[in-house]
């Protein structure tokens, strides 16, 4: 009876050892329950003070993953192996991952705070009505400068670029959509253009530039803008306003000739297990005093129009990063092109840098 009853209790323990350890890989793995979220952002793209503040507010503790890519992060989605209750994909991703079925849509009744949001950044063409996604920063695409090392030049036009005194002095972001998309916009053309005449010309005028491009970086762009190792660069706005926080001589310009308007939204995976958590982070973010927060912690422009007052004069009145409308207005947010024609992009782009070798 005795040796029937510590088998028994060695069973029990046996089998709480095994929970334990589950429920801790389940954990690390992503997989949620309703006293846990997990969240897939990019890296420092958020405040960790608020997801503190957000388990002190709801009792849910946040899994915060990161990615690097917007592809990475949806090739992980698409396996489904890790349980993702939040993402935050670029605008052109949102619109794919609606195409393969991949993300939950929205209860918008949930989202009180949803009301907070800037119209201008709503009802986007990637996902129309935005059933599937939730603002969470915006940007633009535009040139950083040292206004004492350029002369005369101001970059309200793409067409400085191309001025013979940049000789070897401008960086270029490593990225098909930015630099095609900044050719087309210097010929008066859409940033979407599909025509192959339009794309030859672009490309045509693009080689031109060659003389003046030291070099098409990654990351590293920041450092060496800041470091002053080139004039010029293309940028995010994003890495511009990090840049100009390590060197306050550079200044940020948005072409008037037209560029990109870029979102970074918050959705929600088909996977994801906690639903109900997922829809109080994204009203807890929606906050203006969170989203004010968040946007002076990370550096990039919140679309919250009530978290604009919140944030400091020298931010909320800073028209590099927080432009009118009537410039936002003109500017364009990348469409999904498709796969044939994305390759195409990318085969021009790829031309393009053989030619600068």
């Amino acid at each position: 009876m005795n040796s029937l009853v510590r088998t028994f209790i060695a069973v029990l323990v046996i089998a709480g050892g095994l929970l334990i350890a589950i429920n801790r890989l389940n954990s690390s793995q992503g997989y949620s329950g309703a006293d846990t979220l997990t969240v897939y952002n990019w890296g420092d793209y958020i405040d960790p003070d608020l997801l503190d503040k957000f388990k002190q507010e709801t009792g849910i503790k946040v899994i915060y993953q990161t990615f690097d890519s917007n592809e990475a992060m949806m090739t992980k989605i698409e396996q489904g192996g890790t349980t993702f209750d939040i993402a935050v994909p670029s605008d052109y991703a949102i619109g794919k991952m609606r195409e393969e079925n991949l993300l939950l849509p929205i209860d918008h009744a949930k989202l009180p705070n949803l009301a907070n949001i800037d119209a201008r950044f709503l009802n986007q063409s990637f996902d129309p009505g935005n059933v599937y996604s939730i603002p969470y920063f915006w940007g633009t695409v535009g040139i950083v400068y040292n206004p004492e090392l350029v002369g005369d030049l101001k970059f309200d036009s793409w067409d400085d670029l191309w001025d013979p005194s940049l000789r070897n002095n401008i960086l270029l972001v490593d990225s098909a959509r930015e630099v095609i998309g900044m050719g087309l916009n210097s010929l008066g053309y859409s940033l979407n253009d599909t025509n192959e005449a339009h794309l030859q010309e672009a490309l045509a005028k693009l080689k031109k530039l060659t003389p003046n491009v030291k070099a098409l970086v990654g990351d590293e762009i920041k450092m060496l803008l800041a470091g002053e190792e080139a004039a010029v660069g293309l940028v995010w706005s994003g890495d511009a306003s990090e840049i100009m926080d390590e060197n306050d001589k550079l200044d940020y310009v948005i072409p008037k000739d037209g560029s990109n308007l870029w979102f970074d939204n918050m959705v929600v995976p088909k996977t994801a297990r906690n639903l109900d958590g997922a829809l109080k982070f994204m009203n807890f973010m929606l906050e203006p005093e969170n989203a004010a927060q968040n946007a002076e912690y990370v550096g990039y422009a919140t679309p919250n129009a009530k978290a604009i007052p919140v944030l400091p004069a020298e931010i909320a009145e800073d028209k590099r990063f927080y432009p009118e409308p009537a410039l936002t207005d003109k500017l364009e947010v990348y469409d999904n092109l498709g796969k044939r024609m994305l390759a195409h992009y990318n085969e021009l782009f790829l031309e393009f840098k053989m030619h600068k070798k």
